[in-house]
């Protein structure tokens, strides 16, 4: 780009000698303007409504190399935050699913299911008529309360390089004051009172953070209230009017116009009356670096996107996997420890997930005032340090061959690599002073270390193996990353 600044520098300046501008500089123009997307970024795409044009759109390497984000479920579910402790792995085809929903998200839903268990919740601590949409009272005085920065601080010191907030779940519940009035609700219970998707995004581009936002456009209850009884509700609780679809846009170019999300994140498919392609294309050529989950019901994303589900080997298409520390996405106050993923299986997971050319967007369920439940904290906590220590060994890297390995005595491990180096994470505490890594041969002049120690560790080759003699204490916790440089794989 400084050769464009210069040539246009030079084009703009009287030319003090006896020849004509025209006659040295026409010539050359297009050279000049040549070299100077050559030697600077290149021409921006413009990118069109069909599945050709966004198919252009390349992976950005931020989203890449991140690994980690965080996901935000939010709003006024959050305010009676209960779901039953059931389906713990989340079993969506079980004949008791939707009744049993274990997603204190979907509280709208399960409270006007007869003889479910949140209906007995809400009928006990609200009374049988208490509407959900009494709870924006409730809600809007409880975010008085929130810090914005506090959360961004937290994120990024639990490693996270991105952040997706729900900004309208099922509910049709706003957290930003959309301009695009919502035709069922009354006014005062329509939005948030303060623009917590704003607040939150600035909060977190302090931190060097990326800002996401989910919003959902395949469910939204207050045109299509439901509610979801049976499997088939599933799809013919989706809003098609032309009135939904022209809604869903509306606020969607609004969400791009005014926030600049770095992903966008949909949900339950895109109203067939709407139109996906444009806001797609919108989005790109609005924010170049950004990316575009799988769940539009269309034929382009930039990622796909399991629920609670890992891959059991290395995906050449980008992935991500999203999950709540705890069995609910929103806030559930009946989970505990119990409920909750543990510090050594949150680090396993990431670990698992970076090996297999994935990302981990993990998600916290706020109370209504924003405290992030101390149980979540906690895990926060240990994730973060960990990442400390092991960090280069997660973000900006890419799988190797394989992503699994064991060592002679069991010990699961999983492979990264960042160019010329190799990484070897030992997901447990290893049964001896020395381990054997079966099928892993290096060559003769491999360097070993292990991250946090400076000290190189002795090695020797074993049949197809390599042996490796491990320090008396490992440093930190949970799992241990051994670096390999000069591996010669």
């Amino acid at each position: 780009m400084a050769l464009a600044f210069h040539a246009a520098r030079m084009l703009s300046r009287p030319f003090r000698c006896r020849f004509r501008l025209s006659q040295i500089v026409r010539p050359l123009l297009p050279t000049i303007v040549f070299a100077a997307f050559a030697l600077g970024a290149p021409p921006r795409i413009h990118y069109e409504p069909t599945i050709e044009s966004l198919n252009r759109h390349p992976l950005p390497q931020w989203y890449a190399d991140a690994k980690l984000g965080i996901f935000i479920h939010w709003g006024l579910y959050s305010v009676p935050g209960w779901a039953p402790l059931v389906h713990p792995n989340h079993d969506f085809a079980s004949t008791d699913y939707i009744s049993h929903n274990p997603y204190a998200e979907w509280y709208l839903n399960s409270m006007r299911l007869e003889g479910s268990p949140t209906q007995a919740y809400h009928r006990e601590h609200y009374g049988a008529n208490y509407d959900y949409y009494n709870f924006a009272t409730a809600f809007n005085a409880q975010i008085k309360k929130w810090n914005p920065h506090q959360w961004a601080t937290i994120f990024q010191q639990a490693g996270a390089k991105y952040v997706v907030l729900t900004s309208k779940h099922h509910d049709g519940f706003t957290l930003w004051p959309s301009t695009t009035p919502n035709p069922s609700l009354p006014a005062d219970r329509q939005h948030a009172t303060r623009d917590l998707v704003g607040e939150l995004a600035a909060a977190v581009g302090k931190q060097d953070l990326r800002m996401g936002l989910y919003y959902s456009g395949g469910y939204d209850w207050t045109f299509v209230p439901g509610p979801i009884r049976v499997a088939a509700d599933y799809r013919s609780v989706k809003p098609q009017t032309p009135a939904y679809g022209a809604y869903v846009d509306a606020q969607m170019r609004e969400l791009i116009a005014r926030y600049h999300p770095s992903l966008l994140w949909n949900d339950i498919d895109y109203p067939k009356s709407g139109h996906p392609l444009e806001i797609m294309a919108n989005y790109y050529n609005t924010v170049p670096d950004g990316v575009i989950d799988d769940r539009f019901g269309v034929a382009h994303s930039d990622f796909k996107s399991p629920e609670y589900e890992t891959l059991d080997k290395i995906s050449s298409v980008k992935w991500e996997e999203c999950r709540g520390l705890g069995r609910s996405f929103g806030f559930n106050r009946a989970e505990g420890e119990a409920e909750t993923i543990s510090p050594n299986d949150l680090i396993y997971l990431l670990v698992d997930i970076v090996s297999k050319n994935g990302n981990l967007l993990l998600d916290v369920g706020p109370q209504p005032d924003g405290t992030i439940p101390p149980v979540q904290l906690s895990r926060l906590r240990a994730l973060g340090s960990w990442l400390r220590q092991n960090g280069e060994a997660i973000y900006g890297t890419t799988p190797w061959t394989r992503a699994s390995g064991a060592t002679a005595d069991g010990t699961d491990i999983r492979f990264t690599r960042k160019g010329a180096v190799l990484y070897a994470i030992l997901l447990g505490q290893p049964k001896s002073s020395s381990i054997t890594i079966q099928s892993f041969s290096l060559h003769p002049a491999a360097k070993i270390t292990v991250l946090g120690q400076a000290e190189p560790l002795d090695w020797s080759a074993r049949g197809s193996g390599t042996t490796i003699s491990l320090p008396r204490k490992l440093p930190g916790n949970y799992a241990f990353t051994l670096k390999i440089a000069g591996s010669g794989l």
